[in-house]
Protein backbone atom coordinates (compact mmCIF):
# COMPACT_ATOMS: atom_id res chain seq x y z
CA UNK A 1 0.00 0.00 0.00
CA UNK A 2 1.21 3.50 -0.87
CA UNK A 3 0.79 6.39 1.56
CA UNK A 4 0.91 9.98 0.37
CA UNK A 5 2.53 12.36 2.87
CA UNK A 6 1.51 15.93 2.00
CA UNK A 7 3.16 18.52 4.24
CA UNK A 8 5.08 21.71 3.49
CA UNK A 9 7.56 21.12 6.33
CA UNK A 10 10.52 18.93 5.44
CA UNK A 11 10.98 17.74 9.02
CA UNK A 12 7.38 16.52 9.24
CA UNK A 13 7.62 14.68 5.93
CA UNK A 14 10.88 12.99 6.92
CA UNK A 15 9.41 11.92 10.25
CA UNK A 16 6.30 10.47 8.66
CA UNK A 17 8.30 8.80 5.89
CA UNK A 18 10.54 7.13 8.46
CA UNK A 19 7.59 5.84 10.48
CA UNK A 20 5.64 4.58 7.49
CA UNK A 21 8.54 2.93 5.73
CA UNK A 22 9.44 1.24 8.98
CA UNK A 23 5.98 -0.36 8.88
CA UNK A 24 6.41 -1.53 5.29
CA UNK A 25 4.52 1.19 3.43
CA UNK A 26 5.61 2.83 0.20
CA UNK A 27 5.67 6.61 0.58
CA UNK A 28 5.03 9.46 -1.84
CA UNK A 29 5.70 13.05 -0.76
CA UNK A 30 4.21 16.41 -1.66
CA UNK A 31 5.29 19.78 -0.30
CA UNK A 32 2.17 21.67 -1.35
CA UNK A 33 -1.50 21.10 -2.06
CA UNK A 34 -1.26 21.20 -5.86
CA UNK A 35 1.39 18.48 -5.93
CA UNK A 36 -0.65 16.41 -3.47
CA UNK A 37 -3.74 16.63 -5.65
CA UNK A 38 -1.75 15.73 -8.76
CA UNK A 39 -0.33 12.65 -7.06
CA UNK A 40 -3.77 11.53 -5.98
CA UNK A 41 -5.17 12.06 -9.46
CA UNK A 42 -2.36 10.14 -11.17
CA UNK A 43 -2.42 7.21 -8.74
CA UNK A 44 -2.64 3.83 -10.45
CA UNK A 45 -3.66 1.93 -7.33
CA UNK A 46 -5.51 2.54 -4.03
CA UNK A 47 -3.83 5.01 -1.71
CA UNK A 48 -3.96 6.41 1.82
CA UNK A 49 -3.23 10.12 2.14
CA UNK A 50 -1.89 11.99 5.18
CA UNK A 51 -2.77 15.54 4.18
CA UNK A 52 -1.71 18.55 6.22
CA UNK A 53 -4.44 21.19 6.48
CA UNK A 54 -2.24 24.25 6.07
CA UNK A 55 -0.13 24.03 2.92
CA UNK A 56 0.91 26.56 0.26
CA UNK A 57 -0.91 26.78 -3.11
CA UNK A 58 -3.84 24.71 -1.85
CA UNK A 59 -4.98 23.85 1.67
CA UNK A 60 -5.45 20.25 2.66
CA UNK A 61 -9.19 20.65 3.06
CA UNK A 62 -9.42 21.84 -0.55
CA UNK A 63 -7.22 18.94 -1.67
CA UNK A 64 -9.79 16.59 -0.13
CA UNK A 65 -12.69 18.42 -1.74
CA UNK A 66 -11.21 18.43 -5.23
CA UNK A 67 -9.94 14.87 -5.00
CA UNK A 68 -13.46 13.64 -4.29
CA UNK A 69 -14.66 15.37 -7.45
CA UNK A 70 -12.21 13.55 -9.74
CA UNK A 71 -14.11 10.95 -11.81
CA UNK A 72 -12.71 7.43 -11.99
CA UNK A 73 -10.24 7.97 -9.16
CA UNK A 74 -8.81 4.88 -7.52
CA UNK A 75 -10.03 4.28 -3.94
CA UNK A 76 -8.38 6.71 -1.52
CA UNK A 77 -8.57 7.22 2.23
CA UNK A 78 -7.71 10.77 3.27
CA UNK A 79 -6.58 11.69 6.78
CA UNK A 80 -6.32 15.38 7.59
CA UNK A 81 -3.36 16.19 9.83
CA UNK A 82 -3.58 19.54 11.61
CA UNK A 83 -3.19 21.49 14.83
CA UNK A 84 -6.84 22.50 14.59
CA UNK A 85 -9.00 20.55 16.98
CA UNK A 86 -12.32 22.37 17.25
CA UNK A 87 -15.52 20.52 16.41
CA UNK A 88 -16.21 22.99 13.64
CA UNK A 89 -12.87 22.18 12.01
CA UNK A 90 -13.42 18.45 12.33
CA UNK A 91 -16.86 18.72 10.75
CA UNK A 92 -15.56 20.99 7.98
CA UNK A 93 -12.79 18.53 7.15
CA UNK A 94 -15.10 15.54 7.03
CA UNK A 95 -17.65 17.39 4.91
CA UNK A 96 -14.90 18.34 2.49
CA UNK A 97 -14.15 14.67 1.84
CA UNK A 98 -11.66 13.64 4.50
CA UNK A 99 -12.23 10.16 5.90
CA UNK A 100 -10.42 10.76 9.17
CA UNK A 101 -8.78 13.47 11.22
CA UNK A 102 -5.74 13.53 13.50
CA UNK A 103 -4.29 16.46 15.39
CA UNK A 104 -0.67 17.48 15.92
CA UNK A 105 1.35 16.51 17.80
CA UNK A 106 0.17 13.01 16.99
CA UNK A 107 0.91 9.75 18.76
CA UNK A 108 2.76 7.26 16.55
CA UNK A 109 0.62 4.34 17.68
CA UNK A 110 -2.60 6.23 17.00
CA UNK A 111 -1.34 7.41 13.62
CA UNK A 112 -0.43 3.91 12.48
CA UNK A 113 -3.77 2.56 13.70
CA UNK A 114 -5.58 5.14 11.57
CA UNK A 115 -3.40 4.40 8.56
CA UNK A 116 -4.08 0.68 8.99
CA UNK A 117 -7.83 1.32 9.07
CA UNK A 118 -7.47 3.43 5.93
CA UNK A 119 -5.53 0.65 4.23
CA UNK A 120 -8.23 -1.87 5.04
CA UNK A 121 -10.94 0.47 3.78
CA UNK A 122 -9.36 1.17 0.39
CA UNK A 123 -8.52 -2.51 -0.12
CA UNK A 124 -12.13 -3.42 0.65
CA UNK A 125 -13.40 -0.72 -1.68
CA UNK A 126 -11.11 -1.94 -4.45
CA UNK A 127 -12.29 -5.50 -3.97
CA UNK A 128 -15.93 -4.40 -4.10
CA UNK A 129 -15.27 -2.40 -7.26
CA UNK A 130 -13.73 -5.44 -8.93
CA UNK A 131 -16.66 -7.63 -7.86
CA UNK A 132 -19.16 -5.11 -9.24
CA UNK A 133 -17.40 -5.17 -12.60
CA UNK A 134 -17.43 -8.97 -12.59
CA UNK A 135 -21.16 -8.94 -11.79
CA UNK A 136 -21.81 -6.48 -14.62
CA UNK A 137 -20.12 -8.82 -17.08
CA UNK A 138 -22.00 -11.82 -15.69
CA UNK A 139 -25.32 -9.98 -15.81
CA UNK A 140 -24.66 -8.93 -19.40
CA UNK A 141 -24.12 -12.56 -20.35
CA UNK A 142 -27.22 -13.68 -18.48
CA UNK A 143 -29.33 -11.07 -20.27
CA UNK A 144 -28.07 -12.36 -23.60
CA UNK A 145 -28.82 -16.02 -22.93
CA UNK A 146 -30.75 -17.39 -19.99
CA UNK A 147 -33.39 -19.86 -18.95
CA UNK A 148 -34.44 -23.21 -20.45
CA UNK A 149 -34.01 -23.51 -24.21
CA UNK A 150 -36.01 -26.05 -26.26
CA UNK A 151 -33.57 -28.01 -28.39
CA UNK A 152 -34.28 -30.67 -30.99
CA UNK A 153 -32.90 -34.04 -29.87
CA UNK A 154 -31.95 -34.94 -33.43
CA UNK A 155 -30.55 -31.93 -35.23
CA UNK A 156 -29.68 -29.89 -32.12
CA UNK A 157 -31.51 -26.83 -33.41
CA UNK A 158 -32.87 -24.43 -30.80
CA UNK A 159 -36.30 -22.80 -30.94
CA UNK A 160 -36.25 -19.10 -30.10
CA UNK A 161 -39.09 -16.85 -28.94
CA UNK A 162 -40.24 -16.39 -32.55
CA UNK A 163 -40.59 -20.17 -32.97
CA UNK A 164 -37.55 -20.17 -35.24
CA UNK A 165 -35.22 -23.13 -35.07
CA UNK A 166 -31.51 -22.42 -35.36
CA UNK A 167 -28.27 -24.32 -34.78
CA UNK A 168 -26.73 -22.49 -31.83
CA UNK A 169 -26.09 -25.19 -29.22
CA UNK A 170 -22.32 -24.85 -29.35
CA UNK A 171 -22.56 -21.09 -29.09
CA UNK A 172 -24.93 -21.21 -26.15
CA UNK A 173 -22.75 -23.71 -24.34
CA UNK A 174 -19.70 -21.50 -24.67
CA UNK A 175 -21.28 -18.17 -23.84
CA UNK A 176 -23.78 -18.90 -21.10
CA UNK A 177 -24.76 -21.19 -18.26
CA UNK A 178 -28.22 -21.81 -19.71
CA UNK A 179 -29.72 -25.27 -19.33
CA UNK A 180 -31.30 -27.12 -22.24
CA UNK A 181 -34.73 -28.77 -22.30
CA UNK A 182 -35.03 -31.20 -25.20
CA UNK A 183 -37.80 -30.91 -27.75
CA UNK A 184 -38.33 -31.90 -31.38
CA UNK A 185 -38.55 -29.43 -34.21
CA UNK A 186 -41.22 -29.87 -36.92
CA UNK A 187 -38.72 -31.03 -39.57
CA UNK A 188 -37.27 -33.77 -37.39
CA UNK A 189 -40.75 -34.77 -36.29
CA UNK A 190 -41.77 -35.36 -39.90
CA UNK A 191 -38.50 -37.04 -40.88
CA UNK A 192 -37.83 -39.20 -37.82
CA UNK A 193 -40.58 -39.40 -35.22
CA UNK A 194 -43.65 -39.65 -37.43
CA UNK A 195 -42.36 -42.59 -39.49
CA UNK A 196 -41.37 -44.44 -36.32
CA UNK A 197 -44.80 -43.84 -34.81
CA UNK A 198 -46.50 -45.16 -37.92
CA UNK A 199 -44.32 -48.26 -37.82
CA UNK A 200 -45.33 -48.80 -34.19
CA UNK A 201 -49.00 -48.36 -35.06
CA UNK A 202 -49.36 -45.05 -33.26
CA UNK A 203 -51.58 -42.38 -34.75
CA UNK A 204 -49.37 -39.25 -35.29
CA UNK A 205 -52.40 -36.96 -35.18
CA UNK A 206 -52.94 -37.84 -31.52
CA UNK A 207 -49.34 -37.04 -30.58
CA UNK A 208 -48.53 -33.72 -32.20
CA UNK A 209 -45.32 -32.07 -30.85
Amino acid sequence: MTVLVADDHDVNRKLLRSILQGEGYDVLEAANGIDALNLLESATSPMVGLVDWEMPQMEGIEVCRQARAIPGLHPIFLILVTVRDSKQDVVAGLLAGANDYITKPFDKTELMARVKVGTQMVELQQTLTERVEELKVALHNVKQLSGLLPICSYCKKIRDDQNYWQQVESYVGKHSEAQFSHSICPVCYEEHIKPQMIQLGIDPLENQP
